[in-house]
């Protein structure tokens, strides 16, 4: 279990260090990006990005890269399907440049997130999510989802993500997204192959476990 773990946060850190070294100028103006997130965005991910849909993410106190980057990998160039196939999502960011990118990235970073309710009391449920996050499961060769995303759900930018907070809802919906291969856009397909080896149990817990994290 601790070699599956320690194996996995050598290999974020590694490529959390090569992907910034590699994306150029992630520097956004906030202030322009409040001008589109309280626009456009606002309808599904509330003016300062705190969603209270819970099908939605809530983007509040997320880093500004992974924001910018998931913006662009939604965006369909020519006939070749986007990285994160999503029509509602590829109809927003179509007429957004890099530039309009960075600039919400920037705004969104700087939102404090609020907690968002559990949808569920089961407590073994809850230890299975929090057993799973912060130690895997060795029989599978299911690592540690803490390695990654950092055992308070802080993530490692650029290409980590905060957690701590999400909505249990979306959490599973980008679970099966990366099982079924609508969403392709991890390195190396990392989690499309850990999502294969975690029962529907498993990730329902982890979800569940997520938004308890404390979001500060």
């Amino acid at each position: 279990m601790r070699i599956i773990k320690n194996t996995a946060i050598i290999f974020a850190l590694i490529f959390s260090n090569q992907i910034f070294a590699q994306t150029p100028g992630f520097q956004g103006d906030p202030e322009k990006g409040k001008e589109i997130a309280t626009g456009v965005c606002a309808g599904c991910h509330s003016a300062d990005g705190n969603s209270i849909i819970p099908i939605n993410p809530s983007l509040a106190g997320q880093h500004a890269e992974y924001i910018t980057k998931q913006l662009m990998d939604f965006k369909v160039e020519g006939n070749a399907r986007a990285k994160r196939d999503n029509p509602v999502m590829a109809s927003m960011v179509a007429a957004l440049s890099v530039e309009d990118m960075k600039n919400l990235g920037a705004y969104y970073a700087q939102q404090k997130t609020n907690p968002v309710p559990t949808t569920s009391d089961d407590e073994s449920l809850l230890e299975l999510g929090k057993r799973v996050y912060n130690s895997g499961n060795m029989e599978n060769n299911v690592p540690a989802c803490s390695s990654c995303h950092s055992p308070n759900g802080a993530g490692i930018p650029p290409h980590y993500p905060k957690l701590a907070g999400q909505h249990t809802a979306y959490t599973i919906s980008q679970l099966e997204a990366f099982r079924q291969g609508s969403r392709a856009n991890d390195m190396n397909n990392a989690m499309q192959m850990i999502v294969l080896r975690m029962s529907v149990q498993e990730k329902k817990a982890v979800a569940e476990y997520i938004s308890t994290l404390a979001t500060d």
